[in-house]
């Protein structure tokens, strides 16, 4: 690639990262630049489209209706770069480089240690930017090109463009300490369940679409309770006898009690989501060979 191609590539990320950011001095920070630096890049990329892409109003900016249709595509232009250099880089069958991986806290604390020590160790010139989020986050930078794979909890429901595979069955439980009124009942009903305060995963998660769903299977409606994205502060708040939730049974431990709810039965999937239309660089194929490998010990 000659040298006005690449300075071209670094103004289209330039003017993407502006447009997301809807600041030049954000923009800067997230570059390590000057914002002189990230306004000139802008002003050359709009000289050379011929048309204004932000309008400057004092210290703030917004995008012009050009900039607007133009920004999907400046991201589409450095995606088929990115791809097209992961597919020649692929013919030399070398592992490595940088591979960009979103994850759950959950998984990233109770599934994937063993998989990072093992690809670390077999593939030592590969660089994890492994990056922390909320599994529907990682599931969208997953659909943007802004992450090669996600290792989540599953959609209940296909997502648009993005192939999803099972590693992990992930069983669920509904949970109170030993001292909740509860605790005593070896079976009861949802409706029995919902008279006492819960504690939620939040509105929009996978797990609090799967237990909604599995609610409304047996007649019931959720109430608003006290609502958290980490399961780690659900257990802490369920010991402590702030309420019932539901956990992964593999979260478990000798202060909570598992209650049996008529009609309930729990169970996530954490696996893999890729870009079907994304070629996958060697090192993102040894990822997921190795999470495969693990399907099928179990």
């Amino acid at each position: 690639m000659n040298k006005t191609a690449a300075m071209d590539t670094i103004n289209l990320q330039t003017f993407i990262t502006a447009a997301e950011k809807n600041s030049f001095s954000l923009a800067a920070e997230q570059l390590y630049l000057t914002q002189p630096a990230v306004s000139k890049r802008v002003a050359s990329l709009e000289s050379e489209l011929g048309t204004p892409l932000f309008d400057r109003i004092g210290r703030r900016i917004s995008l012009t209706e050009a900039g607007r249709k133009f920004l999907p595509r400046a991201k589409n232009i450095l995606r088929d770069i990115d791809d097209s250099r992961r597919l020649i880089s692929n013919l030399t069958g070398t592992v490595a480089g940088q591979l960009s991986i979103g994850t759950s806290h959950h998984i990233g604390l109770h599934r994937l240690p063993p998989v990072l020590r093992q690809f670390s160790k077999t593939y030592p010139d590969v660089a994890l930017d492994l990056q922390f989020m909320d599994s529907e986050a990682a599931c969208r930078a997953v659909q943007t090109g802004d992450l090669e794979l996600g290792i989540v909890t599953l959609p209940l429901e296909p997502l648009a463009d993005l192939h999803s595979e099972l590693i992990w069955p992930d069983p669920l439980d509904i949970v109170v300490t030993h001292e909740h009124p509860l605790a005593k009942k070896s079976r009861l009903n949802f409706q029995q369940l919902a008279e006492h305060p819960a504690i939620l995963p939040s509105p929009g998660t996978y797990t609090r679409q799967l237990l909604e769903r599995s609610v409304a299977n047996v007649g019931g409606k959720l109430r608003a309770g006290m609502t958290t994205n980490y399961l780690e502060t659900i257990k802490m708040m369920v010991g402590v006898g702030l309420g019932w939730s539901v956990l992964p049974r593999s979260m478990l431990s000798n202060e909570l009690m598992v209650l049996t709810v008529r009609g309930m039965k729990l169970t996530r999937q954490l696996g893999i989501v890729r870009h079907q239309a994304r070629t996958l660089s060697n090192a993102a194929s040894a990822m997921m060979a190795m999470l495969q490998s693990m399907k099928t010990r179990r």
